[in-house]
């Protein structure tokens, strides 16, 4: 039986994490970070491409594993267009339009073009991405946003999401595909998503867009004082794009969006930090209302997971919140890299197919 060694690739805003997994073992994780002046010379995230890839190799090349034997590189999936979730090989069509950013510039697109130009120096390795944040499986009535100019988008955590969907699903012996699941994922983006037996029928676009605010996004804002904001004259678009994200959320209010930081401020008894800390809590319980709605109150199972899961403050006033629902479970962090992992492993021993990007 072939011993499958996978390269995992993950650019994120300013870091690169990579890793190497024999079968299911680590065998390498690191994190790379970038320093604000390495990527300011770069304009657009494309132009990263070389940078990136020049610090993967040689972390790899430092790291004395058996570069030549690895059978599959995955990168995290990019703004690509709308797909179902699953695992694509990386074709010429995707790398087309990762390059072109079709649905907008963020440095996961690096992932998928990295891991294709790798895999071809290698003598037998094949090129993957897994459950980009555009997977879409939105039913239609999700979709309408309230005036024709407009469409609800499926933009969210989906890696995170159904990976920790399954891995529940296993925990008490059922299929994903046979559970209604409420996750949500609370991260430097919040997204909470109606699982309906294994498709994600709705979910906040987290991005950008609507939903709770987080430590770095303002999520649904008073949308009439916004439209007065952007004509005010006092702001250019791209001021009012950042406000919305990356500047957003609790980094407006208290100029941090350092949670643990956040929570010390509200223990030592700074009440702003406190009450901001709770107002984030009572937006996402709004959410998982919601979303337990859509389900039609058939709800298995709250999930909560994502950075923020390690909070006891914010967990313990949802739980209080939406423990008449269903039951809640805690998967505090995320491990990424081990899903893109068993995503590329699964393809490779027959177990998952893979799809093919149009």
């Amino acid at each position: 039986m072939q011993v499958h060694r996978i390269l995992v690739i993950n650019p994120g805003s300013t870091s690169t994490k990579i890793a190497v997994y024999r079968e299911t073992k680590p065998r390498l994780v690191e994190t790379i970070r970038h320093a604000p002046e390495e990527l300011a010379r770069f304009n657009h995230i494309t132009e990263q491409y070389e940078f990136r890839k020049k610090i993967i190799l040689n972390e790899l090349e430092k790291s004395r594993e058996k570069i030549e034997e690895i059978t599959a590189v995955i990168g995290r999936g990019g703004m690509i267009k709308p797909v179902e979730s699953g695992v694509y090989e990386v074709n010429e069509a995707m790398k087309k339009d990762l390059i072109k950013g079709v649905m907008g510039e963020h440095a996961s697109n690096l992932g998928g073009l990295i891991a294709d130009d790798i895999a071809r120096s290698l003598p037998r390795a094949r090129a993957f991405i897994a459950d980009p944040v555009v997977v879409d499986e939105l039913q239609d009535l999700a979709r309408v946003a309230g005036h024709p100019l407009f469409e609800r988008k499926s933009i969210f955590h989906a890696l995170n999401h159904k990976a920790i969907s399954r891995i529940y699903a296993r925990q008490i012996g059922r299929e994903y595909e046979d559970l209604n699941l409420i996750v949500a994922h609370l991260g430097g983006g919040i997204t909470v998503g109606a699982h309906r037996k294994g498709r994600v029928v709705d979910v906040n676009q987290g991005l950008d867009g609507d939903g709770p605010f987080s430590p770095e996004r303002s999520g649904t804002l008073p949308v009439g004082d916004l439209a007065r904001l952007c004509f005010s004259g006092k702001y250019s678009l791209d001021h009012v794009k950042k406000m919305i994200t990356g500047k957003g959320g609790l980094v407006a209010y208290l100029g941090t969006n350092d949670v643990y930081r956040i929570n010390l401020m509200a223990e030592g008894g700074d009440k702003k930090a406190a009450f901001l800390l709770d107002a984030l809590a009572y937006q996402v319980s709004k959410e998982i209302g919601a979303a337990s709605v859509v389900l039609k109150g058939e709800v298995d199972a709250i999930l909560i997971t994502g950075g923020l899961a390690f909070n006891e403050r914010i967990v313990d006033y949802i739980k209080v919140m939406v423990a008449h629902i269903a039951r809640v479970v805690i998967f505090p962090g995320e491990d990424e890299m081990k899903a893109l992992a068993m995503n590329a492993l699964q393809v490779l021993r027959g177990e998952k197919e893979c799809k093919i990007y149009q």
